[in-house]
């Protein structure tokens, strides 16, 4: 018999066992604590993160950087603030740091750090880590608690905190398996879906060409003719289609449109902050002013030239047509394409390729003080497997610390 059981070694995962651990030793309470999790080394997701350096958290975060119940999401984050995030991993031995972006990484640059240190942790408080061990089924028990089946038999826990993850990069472990367990025992599971994932473009299309290439753009998505999401940042082009973070933070709308059968249009505007006749004026201006200069040299002031060249030959324009000698038609095509471009997406690139999911478990179905269930006493949900998914740039796993540290003490607060 164990007092906590946590299903799911991720950063969740090992939050609330960490949390949980202190909590007992605090109080005074010696209690059991046991971490089971399926794959044979633990902490894949966060070994692949931020570039295999570990986006931890970012300088700055609230619920608008999050997608799910706000009121919830925010009452949530206000038990870990990220000030306390920042003190906590330096109690663990890891010091981080602020980079331009408000991304917080460890100083070493490296994710195993940030994984080594909570590892350690868990071992120096007593918290069993069980590698190899996925739970199969989780059943009540009015004498036990909980019964979890695993691959090497069966467990019994007092309380269980399901740190299962969502859908994304399932060779890591998190293959939605957890959504079944979760279901089995009465909650709803919300239509889940890839969440900052790149996008796939048809190849008739003139990204290959500009493969590697970063541009400031502005982004809009259109799910049945309402515009659900507008934002300016950073996309890269790639062999495949398009990724970067203003693509990556805007494609749960593309996913979850097409999901439910909605058609989605992503337009952008290469232009960011100019209207097309702003566009218009300022290259009329450039007309006036240089008129032999070529459409490449006249764009290259606002653009890459790659881009340029390639923008032009799509629309059937030379760039290296002297500006003043555009035709009228020519110059509303470009305007059109520079300031409304229809990108032709086809898919996204799927759960391997995906950093998070979106939908889960409802927020509503959780007391957000503790975590706890409000269906299934005894039993906590957290991390990637509720609903809730935030943008790029450390927000995820500010999710996973702080539904962790309120499982974690939730699940030890002694009666």
């Amino acid at each position: 018999m164990h007092d906590v059981a946590v299903v799911g070694a991720g950063a969740a995962g090992l939050a609330a066992s960490i949390f949980a651990a202190e909590a007992a030793t605090r109080d005074g309470h010696a209690r059991r604590i046991v971490l089971l999790d399926g794959a044979k080394t633990i902490g894949a997701k966060i070994l692949v993160s931020g570039g295999g350096r570990c986006n931890v958290t970012h300088e700055v975060v609230s619920p608008i950087d999050f997608f799910g119940n706000r009121r919830i999401i925010k009452n949530v984050l206000a038990a870990l603030p990220v000030e306390h995030t920042v003190a906590w991993f330096a109690s663990l031995g890891v010091d981080l740091k602020r980079e331009e972006t408000g991304k917080l990484f460890p100083v070493t640059d490296k994710a195993r750090t940030i994984l080594h240190a909570l590892v350690n942790r868990c071992h120096i408080l007593g918290a069993h880590i069980r590698t190899d061990h996925r739970v199969i089924d989780i059943e009540t028990s009015p004498e036990a608690g909980f019964i979890l089946q695993h691959s090497h038999g069966t467990l019994y826990a007092k309380k269980v905190i399901l740190a299962t993850g969502g859908r994304s990069i399932p060779k890591s472990g998190s293959d939605g398996f957890g959504y079944g367990l979760a279901r089995r025992l009465g909650h709803h599971v919300t239509a889940t879906v890839p969440a900052l994932v790149p996008l796939m473009l048809d190849d008739r299309m003139f990204h290959k060409t500009l493969s590697g290439l970063s541009q400031e753009v502005e982004l809009t998505m259109v799910v049945k003719g309402r515009i659900l999401s507008r934002r300016t940042g950073s996309m890269l082009w790639t062999h495949f289609g398009v990724s970067g973070p203003v693509i990556m933070d805007a494609s749960r709308f593309w996913t979850l449109g097409r999901d439910q059968g909605e058609p989605v249009e992503v337009s952008v505007n290469f232009l960011p902050g100019q209207t097309q006749e702003q566009a218009k004026s300022w290259l009329m201006e450039q007309a006036a002013n240089n008129p032999r200069r070529s459409l490449l040299k006249t764009w290259a002031q606002q653009i890459p030239g790659r881009f340029t060249e390639a923008l032009c030959s799509h629309v059937e324009c030379d760039p290296k047509t002297a500006v003043a000698q555009l035709s009228r038609i020519g110059r509303d095509r470009l305007l059109v394409a520079l300031t409304r471009f229809t990108l032709p997406v086809i898919h996204d690139r799927g759960w391997n390729h995906a950093e998070v999911t979106a939908g889960g478990v409802p927020l509503e179905e959780i007391n957000y003080r503790t975590m706890e269930s409000k269906l299934v006493p005894g039993l906590y949900l957290i991390g990637e497997i509720l609903d809730c998914d935030g943008r790029i740039g450390g927000f995820n796993f500010q999710w996973a610390w702080a539904t962790g540290l309120l499982a974690g003490r939730g699940a030890t607060a002694t009666p």
